[in-house]
C-alpha cells in the first residue's frame, strides 16, 4: 500500500513539471491563467482615421495570429509588437481579432470593434452681411457629424444639431473655422467676412483747405444741409506731406506731419453731425519720403530708371516710392492704421500704383513676380490692419485700368477681392474721343460716366467690392457746373445701383446747386 501511495505522488509531480516548463515557455504578458492577448492602438468601439490604422498592435510571440473581420491577415513583426502588414480599409464598420494560437493551451482570443471614417465633416459657414465695422459680429454656421469647431483657433459651442453661433468683438475681414471629428478629419474654410459699404455722398478736402474756415465752412453747411453725407480729408498728399502731427516713427523722423488738423477732434466733430470721414491716403506718390530716403542711401525705397537714377516721369524728382519694399509698405499701413484708430471711417488709398511709363524702362528694386501683384498684396495687408480699428478700405483707380490691368499696375480683377470698394477716376475731361463708343466724352458727361463704370460694375461682379465713383466737379477745356455734376451722378446711380460718389476739386470750392439733399 506504502508503495502504491508513492508511486501515485511521483506520477502527480512529474505531471506539474511539465505544466510547469509549459509555464515558463510562454512569455510574461502573452498568456497567463485566464489571460486574453491585449490589443493596443485601436479601442472597442472606436472610429478613427484610415491613418490610426498603423497604431493598431499586439504584444505578443509568433503564436498570436490576427483576423480583421474574421479573416486572417498578413502581420509583421516590430520590435516586440505584431502589427498589421497591410493597414488600410474601406471606410464602414470593421472588426479585429487577437487569437493566440500556442500549443497545449486552449485559444485564448480578444476582438475589438470599431469603424473606420475619412470622410471630413460637412462644413457650412453663413454669408452675414454688414455694414458696420464698429459694432459685435456675429459668426454663424453648421458643422455637420463634428465633434469640435474652431474659429481663429478657439473652441466655440455646438448645438447638437450640429449649429454653431460665435460674437466677435467687430468684423474681421476674414476668419479661420475648423470643424473636426471624432476621426480626427477636418474640414476648414478661410470665411471672407460680407462687408457691404454703406454708402457716401462726399467731397474732397484738402488738409491745408479744412485748416482754412473760407473753404471747411461751406463743406459743413453742406452736410448739415444733408447735401453731402461724407467729407474725404487728406491723411498724406501728393506732396508726401501728412495733415496732422502723425506719430508714426517714419513720418517724423522724415519731416511730413503737419498740423493743418487735430484728427481725432475732426472725427468727433463730424460724427457728432452724423457725417462720416473718408481719409485719403496717396501711397506711392511721395516726394517726402522719395527725397529722404535718396538722401540716407536707402535707394531702394525709391523707384528707379534702368540706369539707377530716381525715377522722375512728369511728376518731379523723387517722385514715386518703390511699393515693393517692406519699409515703404509699412510706413504706409502705419499710416492708415492710425487715422483708423483716430476715427477715420474710411481709408480710401490714392497712387495705389507703379509710375506710368515702359516697365523695362524702370527699375523696381526687390519685386518679386508681378507690380500688379504687389499692389493688391499691399492693399490685403492695409485691409487686415485696419479693418480690426473698424475702418472700411478702398482704392482709387485709373479709369483706364478696367481693361488695361498691366498700364499703371491696377488690375481691378485681382483688386477688388481686398478691398471694400474701387473709386474709379471717370472723370469725362479725362478721355480721349471714342473710348466706350462715346465721340466726345468730355462734352457728354452721362453717357461716358455710365458705361465706364459699368464696366467697373460687370467686372467686379461676385468679387464682394463696390464701386463708389469720382466725379468731376472743375473744370478744363470745358465748363462743369450744376447740370454735369448732376448728370454724372444720375449715370452713376444707374451704373451701380447705388447713389454713392466722391466730388474732386483740387481747390475744394463746391456748387451746392448741383446736389440735391437726401430724400
Amino acid at each position: 500500500m506504502a508503495e502504491r501511495t508513492r508511486r501515485r505522488w511521483i506520477w502527480v509531480l512529474a505531471v506539474v513539471g511539465v505544466l510547469a516548463a509549459v509555464a515558463v515557455a510562454v512569455p510574461v504578458g502573452v498568456w497567463s491563467m485566464g489571460g486574453k492577448p491585449d490589443i493596443d492602438g485601436v479601442a472597442d468601439g472606436a472610429v478613427l482615421h484610415p491613418d490610426r490604422l498603423g497604431d493598431l498592435a499586439v504584444s505578443a510571440d509568433d503564436d498570436i495570429v490576427l483576423l480583421v473581420d474574421g479573416e486572417q491577415v498578413r502581420t509583421r513583426r516590430d520590435g516586440d509588437r505584431i502589427v498589421l502588414a497591410d493597414p488600410g480599409l474601406d471606410e464602414g464598420v470593421h472588426s479585429v481579432t487577437a487569437r493566440d494560437t500556442a500549443p497545449l493551451l486552449p485559444d485564448r482570443e480578444t476582438t475589438h470593434h470599431f469603424t473606420v471614417d475619412a470622410t471630413p465633416p460637412e462644413l457650412t459657414v453663413d454669408d452675414t452681411e454688414v455694414t458696420s465695422l464698429t459694432e459685435p459680429y456675429t459668426l454663424t454656421g453648421r458643422a455637420e457629424d463634428a465633434s469640435v469647431v474652431t474659429v481663429d483657433d478657439q473652441v466655440v459651442p455646438l448645438e447638437e444639431d450640429g449649429t454653431f453661433s460665435v460674437e466677435l468683438p467687430r468684423p474681421p475681414a476674414t476668419v479661420s473655422v475648423l470643424a473636426r471629428d471624432a476621426a480626427g478629419n477636418t474640414a476648414t474654410e478661410e470665411h471672407q467676412v460680407q462687408v457691404r459699404h454703406p454708402g457716401m455722398r462726399a467731397v474732397h478736402m484738402s488738409a491745408m483747405a479744412w485748416s482754412s474756415p473760407t473753404l471747411r465752412d461751406p463743406v459743413l453747411r453742406m452736410a448739415r444741409e444733408g447735401r453731402i453725407d461724407t467729407v474725404q480729408l487728406d491723411i498724406k498728399d501728393e506732396a508726401g506731406d501728412v495733415g496732422y502731427l502723425s506719430n508714426v516713427p517714419l513720418a517724423k523722423q522724415i519731416g511730413a506731419t503737419n498740423d493743418h488738423y487735430d484728427a481725432k477732434a475732426v472725427a468727433e466733430q463730424l460724427n457728432d453731425l452724423g457725417v462720416r470721414l473718408v481719409g485719403r491716403l496717396v501711397a506711392f506718390r511721395d516726394p517726402v519720403l522719395a527725397e529722404a530716403s535718396w538722401a540716407s542711401g536707402k535707394h531702394d525705397r525709391v523707384i528707379q530708371t534702368s540706369g539707377g537714377t530716381p525715377w522722375s516721369g512728369s511728376y518731379g524728382e523723387y517722385a514715386f516710392t518703390n511699393f515693393a519694399n517692406p519699409e515703404v509698405v509699412a510706413y504706409n499701413v502705419a499710416l492708415a492704421e492710425e487715422a483708423a484708430e483716430l476715427g477715420f471711417d474710411d481709408i480710401l488709398y490714392d497712387y495705389v500704383r507703379r509710375p506710368e511709363g515702359s516697365l523695362e524702362q524702370m527699375r523696381i528694386p526687390g519685386l518679386q513676380g508681378t507690380p500688379e501683384q504687389a499692389i493688391v498684396d499691399f492693399l490685403a495687408t492695409s485691409r487686415d490692419s485696419v479693418r480690426p480699428h473698424g475702418a472700411f478700405l478702398g482704392a482709387s483707380v485709373f479709369g483706364i485700368a478696367v481693361d488695361r490691368p498691366t498700364a499703371i499696375a491696377q488690375d481691378i480683377g485681382a483688386m477688388a477681392p481686398v478691398v471694400d470698394y474701387v473709386s474709379p477716376m471717370v472723370y469725362p475731361s479725362h478721355w480721349g474721343p471714342g473710348e466706350f463708343g462715346v465721340a466726345n466724352p468730355e462734352s457728354q458727361p452721362y453717357d461716358i460716366t455710365y458705361r465706364s463704370l459699368k464696366a467697373f460694375v460687370d467686372l467686379m461682379k461676385g468679387s464682394g467690392a463696390e464701386v463708389i465713383p469720382w466725379l468731376q466737379a472743375f473744370s478744363m477745356s470745358r465748363t462743369y457746373g450744376p447740370a454735369e455734376v448732376a448728370a454724372q451722378i444720375d449715370a452713376a446711380k444707374k451704373a451701380t445701383g447705388a447713389e454713392s460718389y466722391l466730388l474732386w476739386n483740387a481747390s475744394c470750392r463746391y456748387d451746392t446747386t448741383g446736389l440735391k439733399p437726401a430724400s
